[in-house]
């Protein structure tokens, strides 16, 4: 899924969320890729038989209205999308205005489950699951004092178990021989470190199935005793990626951890958009090859000087075109939740809502008819929490300075 489709599937899933209705008017119909149209139609009749018995007279007419514009939808198909589809009808509250919608949403992933449900809200829970980041890694930095095992969930890191160790220094106290010393420090290491395998059994094995691979940090040798003494439960051992020196073991380790596995997980958008903004904040500090704010980058954006542009996916702006209806004028703004009504300036009277974009969007396809790259970053990381506060979410890193 690129960050494009995500961004304008989360957009719509917002706004279908925003919608209610009165009483259990609202039709959400989820029809899985394999399942028949044929199946599906005659049981929507067979509901719309039964909505005849509806008391309420507005939810009778609002629920059988509703199925019917689905059934007049279903003729345009003999069988599902790629991934199926998620058909949407009823009465919905606009503005303070009723208005009668019927959608048809396509999902980034297969339909899960085929389902036929009415409410005064849509039914969109399984939607939302798919903009979940399903990558997961399993973290554990360890040395001969400490240990900490964590889950890097898509953007965020999580703390999920500690444990000390009760390993004595490697100066033995007096009236010990050197060799007992060293066996019986040999034996609560290796007690710490069945400890730790089973703390991360107890953390990680959960998540066996979902887990893209689990990453082991810490000092020479410690890292490799632990990994080599298979002290790991087995289905848990053989998802180890890679094992990295890290210089700290509680939680700031996790952290480190992931930086220096930076390599191994060169795809995910955590690593991505650190590198991306990294390189972005480094041209800022030289004056170089960056722009940030809407004007200046939409400006070198229509140059073609963009090479990469970066946009925060939080960003609620939208590009607002209107027009006089009486001498024709056209002004174009940005906008953000209720704007102020616009005037002609030469007529004196209000102008009218010609067209209406997603800032994020429209940036997107002007960028892409230029050639340039586009990266819509998350908030949940630091960067992307950068870009959105300290650079209104809206910034390019350019190919040249006209």
């Amino acid at each position: 899924m690129t960050s494009k489709v995500l961004y304008e599937f989360k957009r719509k899933l917002e706004e279908l969320e925003k919608y209610k209705g009165r009483g259990t008017e609202l039709i959400t119909l989820y029809i899985p890729p394999d399942r028949n149209i044929a199946d599906v139609v005659n049981q929507l009749r067979q509901e719309l038989s039964q909505a005849q018995n509806i008391k309420s007279k507005q939810t009778r007419t609002n629920v059988m209205a509703g199925l019917e514009a689905i059934l007049n939808r279903l003729k345009l198909f003999r069988k599902p999308p790629k991934n199926g589809m998620v058909i949407i009808s009823g009465v919905v509250n606009i503005n303070g205005k009723e208005k009668h919608i019927t959608e048809i949403i396509e999902p980034p992933e297969p339909v899960p489950l085929y389902k036929y449900h009415c409410d005064s809200t849509f039914y969109l829970e399984p939607l939302k699951e798919m903009l979940k980041e399903k990558k997961l890694y399993g973290l554990i930095v360890i040395d001969r004092r400490e240990a900490t095992i964590g889950l890097l969930k898509g953007k965020r890191i999580e703390v999920l178990n500690y444990a000390t160790s009760m390993v004595p220094g490697k100066h033995r106290q007096g009236g010990q021989s050197a060799v007992r010393f060293e066996r019986l420090r040999e034996i609560a290491i290796h007690e710490f470190y069945k400890k730790v395998g089973e703390k991360a059994t107890e953390s990680l094995l959960q998540y066996k199935d979902k887990l893209e691979g689990i990453l082991i940090g810490g000092p020479s040798p410690t890292k490799e005793e632990f990994y080599n003494g298979e002290y790991l439960h087995h289905e848990l051992q053989k998802k180890v990626i890679g094992l990295f020196d890290v210089g700290y073991t509680d939680e700031s380790g996790l952290y480190e951890l992931v930086e220096k596995a930076k390599d191994v997980l060169e795809e995910l958008d955590l690593i991505k958009e650190k590198k991306l903004m990294q390189r972005f904040l480094r041209e800022v500090a030289r004056d170089g090859l960056a722009a940030y704010g809407e004007e200046e980058v939409r400006r070198y954006l229509e140059m073609g000087a963009v090479d990469t542009l970066l946009l925060s996916e939080d960003l609620r702006l939208e590009r607002v075109r209107y027009r006089c209806p009486v001498c024709g004028e056209e002004r174009v703004v940005t906008v953000k939740g209720i704007e102020k009504q616009q005037i002609c300036e030469k007529d004196g009277i209000p102008m009218e809502e010609v067209e209406r974009k997603d800032v994020v969007l429209e940036l997107s396809e002007i960028a892409e008819k230029m050639g340039s790259k586009v990266e819509i970053l998350s908030t949940e990381s630091e960067e992307g929490e950068i870009l959105f506060k300290a650079f209104g979410g809206i910034a390019a890193i350019l190919r040249f300075k006209p």
